[in-house]
């Protein structure tokens, strides 16, 4: 960590980038606000945070953004996507989890190409950097030849952001999924061939020489093969990697696991000793005590998806007593298609709303949590390190432009943004010192022929899942 700098500087020092004049959030461990204040950015490292007064006068930027009117805060860290499933956002409505797969996502996902998978991973990269978030974990199972894996993670990275392409894996077909319903065209691989095409993409795209990284996901704990969680987790360890996973997403989920092994889910996973800080769940809303013991225990990640699990009314996590017993909790959009849009805003107001209308009280969470969940919490969840502003973190930063009439008065910066703003008001985001968005579009993508191409491709996908009759605007 690089000491602060102080003002008794004789001459002004270089950096390459000074966001100026904004209100500064940092999430740091003081929750310190600036107001106003400035960033100063040299290489992908923050170096200087602080009062304007200070920091202005201390640094001499190749690059000066007036901040005035607008906030400056930590880049959003989405810890559970699907990007390949941009091409079907707004499909599947009225459906709980498991109708809502077996009927429409099973198909789909059968049904898409690896050229489909490319545009859709793009797409979906653009909107959440428009929206601010500068890392993504993206939980990718259609198609999983290592060619598809590799091409999506240069997709996501060449857009301009960082995280990690969790490839999905089924391996054989259990018991529990043969009760389940799951269609035989799903399991393409075997459970170790699904570990040695997951070894191969992690061995050619080596975690820490890119800004996207490969991590191994069997893809739901409830009907996966445990010998590929086990496999999953070993491959973690072995590559320096976080796991990512599916956990308890359905009330039906533990209780399957529970009849088919005579364990929970996350009970086998504590009993084996699979469960430790490389683990990230998504969604783990049907957790028993015991359960939320052990994933505290262990300091586990946890994804909260509330946008999603409201609409396929799957329930609601546990987020205190999970906090409460030492797990890191992050929020996640859970994609284009169940969470419908990628904004964390979105998901920071739907995480309190859920919480207070489930517990039917207004303090059980305040915007500051759903903030730090968004932000700092996220950076340790996926591993990364980011989600503060402070010296020598990395300089994944976004810019919200409050001068708009849903953002003012502005009397609580935090407050603001959590219950006002949106993605739309992003009018920066800044991923490893690098501006990937601004002025409106992301600088790295066409963005008019990707749009062109994502509903051309769409449409085409649309008709060989069998979906056209979806497509009705007044389907009932």
């Amino acid at each position: 960590m690089q000491p602060r700098h102080t003002p008794d500087v004789s001459r002004p020092l270089p950096c390459d980038l000074l966001l100026s004049g904004g209100r500064v959030v940092t999430v740091d461990g003081r929750r310190a606000v600036y107001e106003p204040g400035s960033v100063a950015i040299s290489g992908n490292r923050v170096v200087a945070i602080g009062p304007v007064a200070e920091i202005d006068d201390q640094w001499e930027a190749a690059r000066t953004v007036d901040c005035r009117g607008k906030a400056v805060l930590p880049g959003f860290v989405d810890g559970h996507s699907h990007l390949f499933q941009a091409l079907a956002r707004g499909m599947g409505e009225g459906l709980s989890i498991w109708p809502w797969l077996c009927e429409f996502m099973w198909p789909y996902s059968i049904a898409v190409d690896p050229e489909d998978a490319r545009v859709a991973a793009t797409l979906g990269a653009v909107e959440a950097l428009r929206s601010g978030i500068t890392t993504v974990i993206d939980n990718h199972y259609a198609p999983t030849d290592p060619d598809t894996v590799l091409a999506v993670a240069r997709a996501v990275e060449a857009a301009g952001l960082r995280g990690a392409i969790a490839r999905g894996m089924l391996g054989h077909k259990t018991e529990v999924a043969r009760r389940r319903g799951l269609p035989d065209a799903l399991y393409r691989y075997s459970t170790q061939e699904e570990l040695d095409i997951t070894r191969d993409c992690m061995q050619r795209r080596p975690p820490r020489t890119s800004m996207v990284e490969i991590w191994p996901a069997p893809l739901n704990l409830s009907y996966v093969d445990q010998d590929l969680v086990r496999g999953a987790v070993e491959l973690a360890a072995e590559f320096g990697t976080r796991w990512h996973t599916h956990c308890s997403e359905g009330a039906k989920d533990p209780a399957s696991y529970l009849e088919a092994y005579g364990v929970r889910p996350v009970e086998w996973l504590a009993r084996e000793g699979l469960l430790d800080e490389r683990a990230t769940l998504a969604h783990a809303i049907w957790l028993d005590d015991a359960e939320v013991k052990h994933v505290g225990e262990r300091r586990a990640g946890v994804s909260h998806n509330p946008a999603s699990n409201a609409y396929l009314a799957s329930g609601v996590m546990r987020l205190r007593e999970l906090r409460d017993a030492g797990a890191v909790v992050s929020l996640g959009t859970d994609g284009p298609s169940a969470g419908h849009r990628q904004d964390m805003f979105e998901v920071m107001k739907q995480t309190l709303f859920g919480q207070r209308q489930h517990h039917l009280d207004p303090a059980s969470a305040r915007c500051e949590e759903a903030l730090e969940l968004a932000t700092r919490e996220g950076g340790r969840y996926a591993g990364t390190g980011t989600g503060t502003l402070s010296v020598g973190a990395a300089a994944d930063v976004v810019v919200v432009d409050l001068d708009r009439p849903h953002l003012r008065p502005v009397h609580r910066t935090v407050a603001t943004l959590v219950y006002s703003a949106r993605g739309s008001d992003v009018a920066m985001t800044i991923v490893d010192g690098r501006v990937v968005f601004e002025d409106g579009r992301c600088v790295l993508v066409d963005e008019a022929s990707l749009l062109a191409e994502a509903q051309e491709r769409a449409e085409r996908l649309v008709s060989r899942a069998g979906f056209d009759a979806l497509r009705s605007p007044w389907r009932h």
